[in-house]
This record gives structure tokens, C-alpha cells and sequence, in this order.
């Protein structure tokens, strides 16, 4: 199983947002293909529930850590790869969402989800990526990021804004970190069953709801869907891909 491709055995992976939705699935998935994962979320209840479904639950560790006190993170990631050594992996998944009008917005709730979605994201990245903390050998990094980074909706610009911007800095950080072997990618996925989703305007609308169920001929995704795509993008498996943005999204951008 060691040479196998699409392994992750022994590989240390962090994963932002891991406890709930995506994030948590990302965990769980990494720690069946033999990973050890390092969980970092902002509730340490939720994050413990993580834990409990991890295989070999013993070998991975948790941090409770908002990810927005941004002077925390680089001595929280030098202490990780001091006592397990240098990191393979990272996805971020943390970030909110919500559906707000033009004439709703502000400056201060722009700025509130740039911090959250997209610069707390990139310091944790620029600190993980340092020749002192990262795998000699390379690795990967992921940003999920959304179908509704790439289309627009009503609504959504606030959200498109920041995982627009996920999908565009993943490219110019795969060119600057090709020569080290670090590949850099995104996935976008489309609406996946979720705690983040369930709360949604339009689950709280029967026709609402099942209109968003037309949009992907496969229907709505599951947690699994995107780990397993994520999955791959840490695997050696996908070791000449870098810079792209996988869409996982039953089909919602194929209309």
C-alpha cells in the first residue's frame, strides 16, 4: 500500500474548518487513507466530535484556534512541526457563507468576510509553505472554494467576491511554489448537503429548496464528494496537477 498512488499514509495534513461539513468529511477521509491529521477549528466541542470519528484517532491532534488572530498562527504552526514533524498537506475549509443584496452590503461585513474566507487562509498558507515548516519533498495545498466563485448568482456577490479570489491567488501561488514541488489547487464545489447549507435561505422553502436540487443533474452533493476530490489533490496521484480548480458539483456549470 505504500507505493500506491493515491495514498496518504504518514503524510502530516492540516485541515482548516474541521468541525463541521466539509471540513470535518476532509479530516476523517485524509485520516482512512493513513494520514495524520492535525483538526483546527474555532469550537473545541465539535472539534473533539470530529476526533471520535477519525481512524487511529490516536495518532492525530486538534487545536481550538480562530484563525483570524493572525499572530497566533505562526507559533502555533512552528510547535506542530517541532513535535510531528514537517507538513505534507493542508486544506482550507474553513469560512462562512451567506446571500445578501447589493444595497445590503458594507464595508465592514466586506471586509469581515475577506478576513474570514480569504486572508486568514492565505497567512496560515504563507506560515504552513515556509522551507522550515513543509516537507522538502513537496506536497499540496488546497482551497475550497465554490461553483459561485466562477458563476454568479443573485445575492451572492459577497460570497463570489471571496472565493473568486480563493481560485485566483491559488494560481499565482502554484507558479511561485512549483520549483519546491508544492502544488497548489482549488475545489469548487457545488451546493452539498451541509450544517452550513441546511441554514440556508432557501432550505427554509420547500420550492426553493427543490428548484436548487434541479440546478445539479446528479442532485445535491455530500461531504464525501469533496473530501474525496480532495483527497486525490494530496495524493501523489496528482502529483503533475497544480493551479487548477477542480469543479465538484453534480453537474451544476454543465447547463
Amino acid at each position: 500500500m505504500g507505493n500506491h498512488p493515491f495514498t496518504l499514509n504518514d503524510k502530516l495534513v492540516l485541515v482548516t474548518g474541521a468541525s463541521s461539513g466539509i471540513g470535518r468529511q476532509c479530516a476523517i477521509t485524509c485520516s482512512r487513507l493513513g494520514a495524520v491529521v492535525v483538526l483546527l477549528g474555532r469550537d473545541e466541542n465539535r472539534l473533539s466530535e470530529t476526533m471520535e470519528a477519525m481512524h487511529h484517532k490516536d495518532r492525530h491532534e486538534s487545536v481550538q484556534i480562530d484563525l483570524c488572530e493572525f499572530d497566533r498562527i505562526p507559533a502555533m504552526v512552528k510547535n506542530l512541526t517541532q513535535r510531528l514533524g514537517m507538513i505534507s498537506g493542508l486544506i482550507n475549509c474553513a469560512g462562512v457563507s451567506t446571500t445578501l443584496p447589493l444595497n445590503a452590503l458594507s464595508v465592514d461585513k466586506m471586509n469581515s468576510f475577506m478576513e474570514t474566507n480569504v486572508f486568514s487562509a492565505l497567512n496560515l498558507t504563507k506560515y504552513v509553505v515556509s522551507s522550515s515548516n513543509f516537507s522538502k519533498e513537496g506536497g499540496s495545498v488546497i482551497f475550497l472554494s465554490s461553483v459561485m466563485g466562477v458563476v454568479g448568482a443573485k445575492g451572492k456577490t459577497l460570497h463570489s467576491m471571496t472565493k473568486g479570489a480563493l481560485v485566483s491567488a491559488s494560481k499565482s501561488m502554484a507558479v511561485e511554489l512549483g520549483a519546491r514541488k508544492i502544488r497548489v489547487n482549488t475545489v469548487s464545489p457545488g451546493v452539498v448537503e451541509t450544517p452550513m447549507s441546511k441554514s440556508a435561505i432557501y432550505s427554509r422553502n420547500k420550492e426553493a429548496l427543490e428548484f436548487v436540487k434541479e440546478q445539479h443533474p446528479l442532485g445535491l452533493g455530500e461531504p464525501e464528494d469533496v473530501a474525496n476530490a480532495c483527497a486525490f489533490l494530496l495524493s501523489e496521484g496528482s502529483k503533475w496537477i497544480t493551479g487548477t480548480n477542480m469543479i465538484v458539483d453534480g453537474g451544476y456549470l454543465a447547463k
